[in-house]
C-alpha cells in the first residue's frame, strides 16, 4: 500500500508543478494589459482565469484539506475591478500551488480516502478533490493556450 501511497503523491506533484510551470510559461509573452485584457468579447483574461485557479485551489485544496481558513469571494475572481498586477497574481498562484504541493505530501495512505465535501463539487475524498482540481487547472490552461493564441494573431497583423 505504501507504494501505492508514493506513487499517487508523486504523480499529483509531478502534475500540479508541470500545471504551473506551464501557466507561467503562457503567462511570460503576455504584457501587463494582455494579461488583463480579453481579446474577445466573451470569456476571461488570462489574468482572471489565474485569479481563478488561484481561489479555486485556496478553497478546495487549502481551506477544506489543509485548513488555512481561505475564504472565497468567487465572483471577484472573474470581475475584481482593481486587480492585483501580473506578478503579484502570479505569486499568488505560486503561493496556492506551493501549499497544495506541502498538502500532497502531509497526506497519510488513510488520509486519501478520507471524507470530503466543499461548496460547488461532488467529491467525495480527498483524493477525489485533489485529482479534481488538477483537471480544472488543465482545462483553463487550454483556454489560457487559445487566448495566448488570439494574442498573437493580433500582434502579428
Amino acid at each position: 500500500m505504501s507504494d501505492l501511497h508514493s506513487t499517487v503523491s508523486t504523480v499529483l506533484i509531478d502534475r500540479y508543478t508541470a500545471n504551473a510551470a506551464r501557466v507561467r510559461e503562457l503567462a511570460t509573452s503576455l504584457t501587463n494589459a494582455q494579461f488583463w485584457q480579453k481579446p474577445f468579447p466573451f470569456g476571461n483574461s488570462f489574468g482572471h482565469l489565474v485569479l481563478h485557479l488561484t481561489g479555486n485551489l485556496n478553497y478546495y485544496i487549502g481551506a477544506q484539506i489543509a485548513k488555512t481558513s481561505y475564504i472565497r469571494d468567487r465572483p471577484r475572481e472573474f470581475n475584481d475591478p482593481n486587480p492585483p498586477s501580473k506578478d503579484e497574481t502570479l505569486k499568488r498562484f505560486d503561493d496556492a500551488v506551493g501549499m497544495v504541493l506541502k498538502t500532497i505530501r502531509a497526506q497519510s495512505p488513510d488520509d486519501w480516502s478520507a471524507e470530503y465535501s466543499g461548496v460547488g463539487t461532488d467529491a467525495k475524498t480527498r483524493l477525489d478533490i485533489v485529482v479534481v482540481c488538477a483537471a480544472h487547472m488543465q482545462h483553463h490552461i487550454g483556454q489560457m493556450i487559445y487566448l495566448n493564441y488570439e494574442w498573437a494573431r493580433q500582434k502579428s497583423k
